[in-house]
């Protein structure tokens, strides 16, 4: 057993319950809020929005590798920015067990949602349903459905492999700065491990299911698509470093400062 977990006081009369320590109830939150961003990430992921329409602005034309195009993305990317900020903080106090321990959870946790979502589709609708959103300009209710919720393997298990990858690739790289940094520059091991691990992710995830999947993107076209797509997750993550050191003083003030520092000892220790 860990010095971590010896420190989690459990009585059964007037002490303090397992439930009622503050680190474990920490470590549920920010698991809990970790796991439901990643996955609704995928599962809005279908949708596809222009940035600049959304903004109200004229399109910004990029120019890469031969390609142009404009700012389009999934709508997951405005949920990614919050898995990493989990990461971050979660690494932080809870060390490299913690990080894998809810990756493989969030990960299983997405295939489970995509097993149902497929067992769904395979459901027979009611015939009244099938219709029932024509008024809204649906014509057909099932096709939809399953073109909204049945998204392809090749989609489904490029963002699997990346999302795992980019978080064993994370939680290496963050541990490996902190080593350098000591417990100074927090904003430095969030960011860099977050550069290392998206620049992995953001080109595995559309390899897999664009170049290898059955749309097979020819090479330049995969590589500005996912040159832009990392661009975007790095300005969001430097967008993030506020909110770090915000969570890190809140953190303090929930568990107070001996156990705060504790577990963050414990984590750069683990």
């Amino acid at each position: 057993m860990s010095a971590g977990e010896n420190s989690i006081p459990f009585a059964t009369g007037e002490g303090t319950r397992t439930l009622q320590d503050r680190s474990l109830r920490l470590f549920i939150v920010l698991s809990s809020f970790f796991c439901v961003n990643a996955a609704l990430a995928e599962f809005i992921g279908v949708k596809i929005f222009a940035l600049e329409d959304t903004l109200g602005i004229a399109p910004l034309q990029w120019n890469l590798f031969g390609q142009t195009g404009s700012l389009n993305f999934t709508a997951g990317t405005l949920l990614w920015p919050v898995v990493f900020l989990m990461t971050d903080v979660i690494n932080e106090f809870f060390g490299r067990r913690g990080v894998r321990l809810i990756s493989w959870l969030a990960a299983m946790l997405i295939a489970y949602g995509f097993l149902f979502a497929f067992a769904a589709i395979a459901l027979a609708p009611a015939g009244w349903w099938v219709t029932a959103a024509q008024a809204q300009g649906v014509p057909d209710y099932q096709a939809a459905f399953a073109a909204i919720f049945g998204q392809g393997m090749w989609s489904i298990g490029g963002s699997l492999v990346a999302f795992m990858l980019g978080q064993l690739i994370d939680v290496a790289v963050f541990h490996r700065i902190r080593s350098v940094t000591g417990d100074k520059h927090i904003w430095l091991r969030a960011t860099g491990s977050t550069a290392v691990s998206q620049l992995v992710d953001s080109f595995v995830v559309l390899y897999i299911a664009f170049v290898l999947g059955p749309q097979h993107w020819p090479i330049p076209q995969f590589l500005a698509i996912s040159t832009v797509n990392y661009g975007y997750k790095m300005l969001a993550a430097f967008a993030m470093i506020p909110l770090i050191y915000l969570l890190r003083v809140w953190i303090h003030g929930y568990l107070g400062h001996a156990r705060a520092k504790q577990l963050r000892d414990e984590a750069a220790a683990d």
